[in-house]
């Protein structure tokens, strides 16, 4: 059977930064929903493959390809990779970024540019690859991760927040571009979610931000993935543009 073949017959999910955290989840859930799954992976080959075994248990086809997000012809080759193995790609899922925390009148323009270049650039670079497969059969889903520190700002974080703050611009403008070919662009914010990214705060960190959260307790990547659910299922067919905040109640 062709990959277009295969295509027409179940969706095909791009998830990048997948071997691990909410990336991993979201590939799950995505697939116990019916799509291929797809995911990018930096470093973690082990991590990548047990996402890719897991998947395939759930009974659909599922691959990993390692790319760095924030170099545009890793971007290309896999993007080229997948529909060569899956077939067209329907939905994006721009997880993959990286930290590089310090205090603004400290960080190096090397450390500001480089968030930017994986988070911002990856992201959009990502997307105009796969519009193309979208654009052509008139329909598809790019979700995009963001941040509550995009939202409202984080001290510590002016390099993240900028580039999240730039994918909540870029999903909005994106969102306005191609609605009329029946492509839904939305952002998902999420707040202290349990990961590895979190898991190296400092313990008054944390207990700063728990204070803060309404239900009193941190994100679970699934609380992630069940949105990015929700975002490509036929459900969420008239929501495009918007930016769904789960952080437990952080901002209120």
């Amino acid at each position: 059977m062709s990959a277009e073949e295969k295509s027409a017959e179940v969706k095909n999910a791009l998830i990048t930064g997948g071997s691990r955290g909410i990336g991993a989840a979201c590939a799950l859930s995505l697939a116990k929903a019916g799509f291929n799954i797809a995911i990018s992976y930096l470093g973690s080959d082990g991590k990548a493959e047990a996402v890719v075994q897991s998947c395939r248990k759930i009974g659909v086809e599922a691959i990993a390809v390692q790319a760095d997000i924030s170099s545009e012809e890793d971007c290309l080759k896999l993007v080229k990779q997948v529909r060569e193995e899956l077939g067209s790609i329907y939905l994006l899922v721009n997880n993959a970024g990286i930290t590089r925390d310090g205090l603004a009148m400290r960080m190096k323009t090397e450390q500001f540019t480089d968030v930017i270049t994986a988070n911002l650039n990856g992201t959009f670079i990502m997307s105009r690859e796969v519009l193309t497969d979208m654009v052509k059969s008139r329909g598809g889903r790019i979700i995009n991760m963001a941040s509550v520190a995009g939202i409202y700002g984080n001290a510590g974080q002016a390099n993240y927040a900028a580039s999240k703050a730039g994918v909540i611009g870029l999903t909005r403008s994106l969102a306005k571009e191609v609605g009329s070919r029946g492509i839904t662009v939305n952002a998902i914010a999420p707040g202290f979610i349990e990961t590895d990214m979190t898991d190296v705060l400092p313990d008054k960190v944390k207990e700063a931000a728990l204070k803060k959260i309404v239900l009193k307790r941190f994100g679970k990547v699934d609380d992630i993935a069940a949105a990015a659910v929700f975002l490509a299922s036929a459900e969420a067919a008239y929501i495009t543009g918007q930016v769904l905040e789960i952080s437990g109640g952080l901002s209120l």
